[in-house]
């Protein structure tokens, strides 16, 4: 990313402070990061804490008479590669939608002929009112690109769709489109939709313990994010994991099996699903209401176990809402190609892709490698990064789907 240019955005919001962060984690990158602060954002964030980290001056004003001497906002708004707005509040949202052009930053936003990347952040009722959702749509369809906002508590005491996605998250989507100003991507699964699991699920045995595994979701997550950069709608419907969500994905959050299932269904009709998740196979009969006590020198009482939703198989069986395309996984620890073989067989889905989790490094790791099962017969991938993996099922997901 050295040599890349970033405009920085920063609206008014509680959120304003991880726009210091961003602009952190963007200068480790190497880009060059240039903020423009509005009058609302300065609530938020000094104009000397965010010129520490971009290291670069703050431009606020638009009537400046130094800055706009040479016409500063469309200096501003054609020197950097790609403008970031965060947090894009919806009086931004609105103005940009609208065309307004009142302060330096809906100006410069007008006057822009580069990419704009916007990260939305607001009350939930805000986020899902009907006005918000029509300048969303017009910003989208005028070629905004857009990273969250994620479901969660927010600083108003309410939960729901409308936190800022995670920097990391918006440092993810910044790469990738600066990258595909280098390079478009072709995108071949464009008008396409496409169910995606990941991550682990938790079966609660009371209301502080639960039966999981050690899934950290990585493939999942690579998976969702290398179909959405070729044009897929994806759902990403994630167990806990402590990933953000790829640019362009949407993300549900469930915790249990049932939780899974339910959401994998909501989603439907789909294209293809690809479910990566580490559904957990058992789950306690009984949920216990309070907090279980160890038994004093005693042995605890058993948990009954009941098996949980085969959300795989039910999406694999015949019906009219049967994706085109099923894509499972089996995590292995021994004969990995044999018990693939069956679980293709038992399943009734269309490819499984297997891996041997008793190698070092593949839970949670950045590596893995697996096999391609299908009824034509068993493909050995070799070794990459999970990245890799992931551009690689893409794109056969994309031939399959011509």
């Amino acid at each position: 990313m050295s040599g890349k240019r970033v405009l920085l955005i920063v609206g008014g919001g509680v959120a304003a402070f991880k726009a210091l962060e961003l602009a952190r984690l963007l200068r480790k990158r190497g880009v060059a990061v240039r903020p423009l602060l509005t009058r609302a954002g300065s609530q938020f964030v000094t104009p000397l804490s965010l010129s520490a980290l971009c290291e670069d001056k703050v431009y606020q004003d638009l009537f400046s008479l130094i800055d706009e001497a040479g016409m500063g906002h469309i200096e501003l708004s054609r020197s950097a590669d790609l403008l970031v707005v965060v947090p894009a509040t919806a009086d931004l949202m609105a103005k940009a939608a609208a065309g307004l052009a009142d302060d330096l930053a809906s100006t410069t936003l007008l006057a822009t002929d580069k990419p704009v990347l916007m990260a939305p952040a607001m009350n939930v009722r805000m986020w899902t009112h009907p006005a918000t959702l029509r300048n969303l749509a017009r910003l989208k369809a005028d070629g905004v690109r857009f990273v969250g906002p994620t479901e969660g508590a927010m600083a108003c005491g309410e939960f729901g769709e409308g936190r800022l996605a995670e920097p990391e998250a918006i440092v993810d989507a910044v790469v990738d489109l600066l990258g595909q100003g280098a390079s478009p991507q072709p995108r071949p699964l464009e008008g396409r939709r496409v169910l995606v699991t990941a991550g682990p699920t938790r079966e609660a045995i009371d209301p502080v313990r639960y039966l999981t595994n050690q899934s950290s979701g990585k493939q999942g997550y690579a998976i969702a994010g290398a179909l959405a950069r070729i044009g897929a709608e994806v759902t990403l419907v994630s167990g806990p994991t402590a990933l953000a969500a790829p640019l362009g994905v949407r993300r549900v959050d469930v915790l249990s099996a049932r939780d899974m299932q339910a959401a994998c269904e909501a989603a439907l009709p789909v294209d293809a699903a690809v479910l990566v998740a580490a559904v957990a196979d058992w789950r306690p009969e009984h949920v216990a209401e309070r907090k279980l006590k160890k038994a004093q020198g005693g042995a605890p009482e058993p948990i009954r176990l009941v098996e949980t939703p085969d959300i795989l198989a039910g999406l694999s069986a015949p019906s009219p809402r049967r994706p085109r395309l099923v894509v499972g996984f089996a995590a292995e620890t021994q004969d990995v190609e044999a018990n693939a073989c069956a679980k293709l067989e038992r399943k009734g889905c269309d490819w499984l892709l297997a891996n041997d989790v008793s190698t070092p490094g593949v839970f949670g790791g950045e590596d893995n490698t697996v096999l391609l099962v299908t009824r034509q017969g068993v493909e050995a991938w070799p070794p990459g990064s999970k990245s890799a993996i992931a551009e690689h099922l893409a794109a056969r997901i994309a031939e399959a789907l011509a």
